[in-house]
């Protein structure tokens, strides 16, 4: 495994043809992705993106998309000198949809490919009345169960509740507080959308609408689940990924290789 800064390469590729970025829900970090290495194309690299706060990046968490995607800017900026894609998920898909604005904002090269997944397009992102993120410790850890990804024992063991606390409190407060874009002209970016059939909080056609966000839209895909529907086996997942990285084109137009060429 190679360490830079902030990007993980869990299997290392000599000149790849791709680069796939894959950026983390709420509360984790870059761990429950590595696997995802052993899926990919033998020539695509996977880049693990870590958010402050964690792992590799101790200090303080962002707690806004834009700080988060300014730091993912820099992040990206020295790996985009061959074709690239961008996958996240829920918080991970709020952030990729923020770097590819801010990647566009800067005149930078575009992403090949943005997937979103479990994560409401911006004029359905629900606005909170609560605020989950200044919850009691008892009602957070419910509010953590309840949407699943976090088993019950590394919420209630003292020390590791203590590490992930002010974590989950801050990603929280940046899904919460996300203020989308008014008006934002629609990404020339590939865009694919995925969920699980039972997250009730990405049903099916909230995230058909991502669709007015982009000017290639690549289709909405469903799979069986919930909120972490690709947990433990995320063979499924990738598949969908690669086949609809392999069905675009880079930006300009130039095909990207279709299977059988990498």
């Amino acid at each position: 495994m190679s360490t830079t800064d902030a990007v993980i390469r869990p299997r290392p590729v000599p000149d790849p043809r791709l680069r796939l970025f894959v950026l983390h829900h709420a509360g984790a970090s870059h761990v429950p992705y590595r696997a995802w290495a052993g899926h990919l194309p033998p020539e695509w690299e996977l880049c693990l993106l870590e958010a402050p706060g964690r792992g590799t990046r101790r200090g303080t968490p962002a707690r806004t998309a834009g700080d988060l995607a300014g730091i993912l800017l820099e992040d990206v900026r020295p790996w985009t000198d061959r074709p690239y894609a961008v996958f996240g998920h829920s918080m991970g898909a709020i952030a990729g949809y923020e770097l590819t604005l801010a990647l566009r904002d800067h005149g930078l090269p575009l992403p090949c490919w943005l997937g979103l997944s479990s994560a409401r397009a911006p004029e359905h992102h629900p606005r909170r009345d609560g605020r989950r993120f200044d919850l009691p410790d008892a009602e957070l850890r419910s509010v953590i169960l309840e949407m699943g990804g976090t088993p019950r024992e590394v919420l209630e063991e003292p020390g590791l509740w203590g590490y992930l606390e002010p974590i989950l409190r801050a990603d929280l407060q940046l899904v919460d507080t996300w203020q989308p874009r008014t008006g934002a002209v629609p990404l020339p970016v590939p865009l694919s959308v995925f969920s699980g059939a039972a997250d009730k909080g990405a049903l099916p056609h909230l995230m058909d609408t991502w669709a007015a966000h982009t000017s290639r839209f690549a289709g909405a895909h469903v799979l069986d689940g919930g909120h972490f529907y690709f947990q433990p086996d995320p063979s499924a997942l990738i598949h969908r990924i690669v086949t609809d990285i392999r069905g675009n084109s880079v930006p300009g137009g130039e095909p990207f290789p279709v299977e059988g060429t990498l």
